[in-house]
């Protein structure tokens, strides 16, 4: 094995563009890592931490890392420059013969065309924070999708934001719809009558997606950024964009979607959203029923139930909390497959790319009575101090920094979540395996490509050493995404996983399937 690298003086690219580039290198046969990253502080600490060399660049410099065999290292090194290239911006010719000139600043896209009122930023967390001031100087609402700001620079921002009646969403906003229109990781959902407001990336996506497939739709998606709610910041983003929506005659229904809120930033946006003249859902993943519902507020006790609550007031209907339960039928499954497993199975493995569908289901399952260990472990949980193995019980977040370093996110690149659902098959204690697959924009163009063989494979070998391992699975998007969702869910069908409507209902399966296990084991 060996370590080659390749520098791009001042050439700039988005993180997700880099993170795409990252993955179809990547999957090259013979490269064991690769990361294609700009040339930050914080970047280049994490190529030194992964083995792929030590780098003098600067700031403004691309970096393609690659370690694997020399050949492959090479044509890894050629396939991201293509791509590069490729995904190269090229504004249209200036009308007078001249070559095209980049836009270089959010100032000069501001001056070619004045109407421009919005801002993406996505660049190194050191430069996000002074980026953003720019553009908010400029009069532009602006979707932070970048990380490591500090919650001084964050405050900062929003408060400047809030003096113009401007929005900043994040910092680390993945998800948001704005005017019909994806942005991040989202998925392509029709227009309608609920408005979103998402602290979480991939609860905004779960929320939306089950919006569109009971047949209504999404007026905008709002998101703010995971941070929003702390007590430093104090909301500002959420009281904002749940004012907008209360005020656009497009919406007739909001909807709040959040992990617990800091206490006192939870009675201020309650307060707001009891005040608001339209019926509000708030999904505060994990927080007391008593202390959210309010009058004209409906809280919710997981994310689908949220989106299906909303729609129901879409409609003039009252909404229910109706829970997941295990039908007859799934429950006769179960039995079944407890029946033919080994002693020794008993666990649960969560293998989550959604930070919040890994919070989601250790809640269903902790309601179920089943603690479990995890990297991001929800109340009553235990720490998983070395993520590279699992303990008992396991639900983990492979979108975490810890896996993502010098790597692309697992919905770009699931090689990672791949090769863990392989680990915990070969597990003899494990029972289930569970996890998600997310479409949408931003995430890969077929995320289970190569899982399909992975499960098919994984199981024949534990079934060989007398072990039968469940699958079950969540597949969170549309039949509009760029992914083909119906063939998607076929395939893991045909591969033997159990499919659910929701990652709720994924969870409540699985613990099920633990609970039966535990009796069996006693």
């Amino acid at each position: 094995m060996s370590s080659k690298a390749k520098f791009y003086p001042n050439l700039y690219k988005d993180s997700v563009s880099l993170m795409t580039v990252s993955a179809q290198v990547a999957a090259i046969p013979g490269i064991d890592a690769a990361s294609v990253v700009m040339a930050s502080a914080t970047n280049v600490e994490n190529l030194v931490a992964a083995g792929l060399g030590e780098f003098e660049v600067r700031p403004n410099d691309l970096v393609v890392a690659v370690s694997g065999t020399d050949e492959a290292c090479d044509a890894a090194l050629s396939k991201a420059e293509v791509l590069l290239k490729q995904s190269a911006a090229v504004r249209g010719d200036d009308g007078a013969g001249g070559a095209p000139q980049p836009i270089t600043s959010i100032h000069m896209a501001v001056a070619e065309d004045p109407a421009h009122n919005f801002a993406l930023i996505s660049v190194p967390g050191d430069y996000a924070a002074a980026e953003a001031m720019k553009a908010l100087q400029l009069g532009m609402d602006v979707m932070l999708f970048s990380d490591n700001v500090t919650p001084e620079s964050e405050r900062a921002l929003k408060l400047f934001a809030q003096q113009r009646n401007l929005m900043v969403m994040g910092p680390d906003c993945g998800t948001a719809i704005i005017n019909g229109v994806p942005l991040g990781f989202a998925n392509v959902v029709r227009r309608g009558p609920i408005g979103v407001v998402g602290a979480s990336g991939t609860g905004t996506q779960e929320v939306t997606v089950r919006i569109h497939q009971r047949g209504s739709g999404v007026s905008q998606a709002l998101g703010t950024g995971g941070h929003d709610l702390a007590e430093s910041i104090g909301g500002i983003s959420m009281l904002h964009g749940l004012t907008a929506l209360d005020e656009d005659p497009n919406t007739k229904v909001i909807v709040l979607v959040s992990k617990p809120p800091a206490p006192k930033v939870a009675a201020v946006i309650l307060s707001a959203a009891e005040a608001s003249a339209k019926p509000v859902v708030a999904i505060f993943l994990g927080a007391d029923a008593d202390s959210i519902t309010r009058n004209g507020v409906h809280d919710a006790d997981y994310l689908v139930q949220a989106a299906d609550m909303a729609v129901s007031l879409a409609n003039g209907k009252n909404p229910e909390r109706k829970p997941v339960e295990v039908s007859n039928d799934v429950q006769r499954k179960i039995k079944d497959l407890s029946r033919a497993m080994a002693p020794s199975q008993r666990y649960v493995r969560g293998i989550f790319s959604g930070g919040t569908f890994c919070f989601e289901a250790q809640l269903l399952h902790a309601a179920a009575g089943i603690t479990a260990f995890s990297n991001s472990p929800t109340s009553g949980n235990k720490k998983l101090e070395d993520v590279g193995r699992s303990l008992e019980n396991t639900i983990i977040d492979m979108g975490d920094d810890k896996f993502c370093q010098g790597r692309p996110h697992p919905m770009i690149d699931p090689s990672q979540r791949d090769a863990r659902i392989r680990q915990e098959v070969d597990d003899p204690t494990t029972a289930v395996v569970l996890f998600d697959t997310v479409l949408g924009y931003g995430s890969a163009a077929n995320p289970t490509a190569n899982l399909i063989g992975v499960i098919a494979s994984a199981r024949a070998k534990a079934l060989a050493e007398g072990r039968r391992v469940v699958f079950i699975g969540h597949v969170c998007g549309t039949d509009e995404d760029p992914q083909n969702r119906e063939s998607i869910i076929a395939a893991l069908k045909s591969a033997g996983v159990f499919i659910a409507s929701s990652n709720a209902e994924a969870a409540v399966w699985c613990a099920a399937l633990v609970s039966e296990r535990k009796r069996a084991t006693k």
